[in-house]
């Protein structure tokens, strides 16, 4: 139970949603034998997640959506959580705590997104289905970007931790190739391609659970911090010594830190005169 932690949400998460993935598409190649369902278009040889979702696996794909939905949304939060605090790298601005709400908040769109495309089935509800569809992949692609703006913000400021540059790219990697396979899936959806809009709909899907696992990363660290009883003070620790190396952000906090310090260097030798103040200086200096 020593490792046991917060990490195993977006494990859980992921998990769900392969398994999923992988049961719709064996029942349809190996049971069905590449059934063509009544909700596939004219022409069409491959069927969509929603075309399998539809048929009598439906069960399946609305549980496996709302368990992966669940735990992926209790990652969110946990990375919030433990970030306030102070667990994991804290957010130390305003800016970085906008960032973070936006990042929450378009993931529980795309929450109702994928939880209600699974119900609303492409075969009895094709404009609701295809209105949650939009939401789903919008919605995770937005919260993807506004949390790699946050670790860029994060990264930037706390070079020590490289879990942050780590998380950074491998989501920044993924933000890039699901907008542009979903720019292709659009596309040839709209010009009636549709096997090759379900393809990029499956290689989509399977490259979100990427993402999904990308969450170990953030949450691993806090494996360490677990008996911290000194949690709740990091942030604002972390801040002070973050404005005390960095003057020219906030010269006013900065220069009351170096006061601060300089007085409790000087105090002892403040009878004695400049001299002793030049010479407690030049220690400093050489240190």
């Amino acid at each position: 139970m020593r490792y046991l932690s917060y990490w195993v949400f977006p494990i859980i998460s992921g998990l769900m949603w392969l398994s999923t993935l992988l049961g719709l598409l064996l029942h349809w190649i190996v049971d069905t034998h590449r059934e063509i369902y009544a909700s596939m278009g004219n022409g069409q040889t491959i069927a969509y997640i929603s075309d399998v979702g539809a048929s009598n696996l439906k069960p399946l794909f609305v549980t496996g959506c709302i368990i992966t939905t669940i735990f992926l949304d209790l990652s969110f939060g946990a990375d919030r959580w433990l970030r306030h605090r102070g667990r994991l790298v804290p957010n130390t601005s305003t800016g970085e705590k906008v960032l973070s709400g936006l990042t929450i908040f378009f993931a529980f769109i795309g929450t109702i997104g994928l939880t209600f495309l699974s119900g609303f089935d492409t075969l009895r509800y094709p404009r609701l289905h295809d209105i949650f569809l939009l939401l789903f992949i919008a919605g995770y692609l937005l919260s993807a970007i506004f949390i790699c703006w946050e670790y860029q913000r994060l990264g930037k400021k706390n070079r020590q931790h490289r879990v942050l540059r780590i998380s950074f790219w491998v989501k920044l990697t993924f933000v890039v190739v699901e907008l542009i396979l979903a720019i292709g899936f659009i596309a040839t959806n709209f010009k009636g391609l549709y096997d090759n809009a379900a393809i990029l709909e499956w290689v989509i899907a399977f490259v979100f659970s990427f993402y999904v696992f990308s969450f170990c990363i953030d949450l691993w660290p806090a494996i360490a911090t677990r008996n911290n009883r000194f949690s709740t003070n990091s942030a604002r620790q972390m801040e002070e010594t973050y404005y005390a190396t960095h003057p020219s952000v906030l010269p006013d906090v900065a220069r009351d830190t170096q006061d601060s310090q300089r007085t409790l260097t000087d105090g002892p030798r403040g009878h004695h005169g400049n001299g002793g103040h030049q010479k407690t200086r030049t220690e400093q200096r050489d240190f």
